[in-house]
């Protein structure tokens, strides 16, 4: 084999590592983006599988007594904060979506409008 031939196999193996380092790169990207969307849903699964719990619980305690309390116009005021209390959206905008542990001006002004 001559000294041609090594140097050609050589920068094939260069080119062949780095075409491996942008596919790492890109899949490393990928999993980063993977692992952020599964953080994202497992706080969201979470706050769902609480507010469901509450829910139930008050369903419960409401069945039991047989009061009619929820019927009063504040109660969806109440939920609604109840809601962004628990992390969630409750303007317009975005509502529904979880809140990133940060205040939403919209969400804030809608409380405003509502005293």
């Amino acid at each position: 084999m001559g000294n041609r031939e090594i140097f050609d196999q050589v920068s094939d193996m260069e080119k062949q590592i780095g075409e491996l380092y942008e596919q790492l790169g890109d899949l490393k990207g990928r999993l980063s983006d993977l692992l952020e969307e599964n953080h994202r849903l497992a706080v969201e699964n979470h706050n769902l599988r609480n507010h469901l719990d509450h829910t139930e619980t008050v369903t419960d305690k409401t069945a039991k007594t047989g009061s009619n309390k929820g019927s009063l116009p504040s109660e969806g005021y109440d939920n609604l904060a109840r809601l962004y209390e628990e992390g969630f959206h409750i303007c317009n905008l975005e509502f529904g979506s979880p809140r990133r542990n940060e205040d939403c001006i919209f969400c804030l002004d809608f409380f405003d409008k509502t005293k």
